[in-house]
């Protein structure tokens, strides 16, 4: 399970890019790349980083399910996420 503050200081920069994300297009638009360059570092969505919703983990990220594949895997085996059975054979 990540830290607290590493899942606290994704939050951060998630809530920032939401915040800036309006200026930037703006700002993009008229190609002002100065002014760009002023805003904060972390207001650029590339510094966003998929983080699993329940335990943090930054690696192993199920887009779909917005968890990570040890997540899913344990939660499928028991019948937790509806329509999604793990494969046995």
């Amino acid at each position: 399970m990540a830290k607290e503050s590493m899942k606290a200081r994704e939050r951060k920069r998630a809530k920032l890019v939401a915040r800036y994300a309006e200026k930037r297009e703006a700002l993009k638009a008229a190609g002002d790349y100065e002014a760009l360059d002023k805003l904060p570092k972390n207001a650029s969505p590339v510094r966003l980083h998929n983080r699993c919703k329940i335990t943090g983990r930054p690696k192993g990220y199920i887009r779909r399910f917005g968890i990570s594949r040890v997540l899913l895997r344990e939660w499928a085996s028991q019948g937790k996420i509806p329509g999604l059975t793990k494969a046995s054979w």
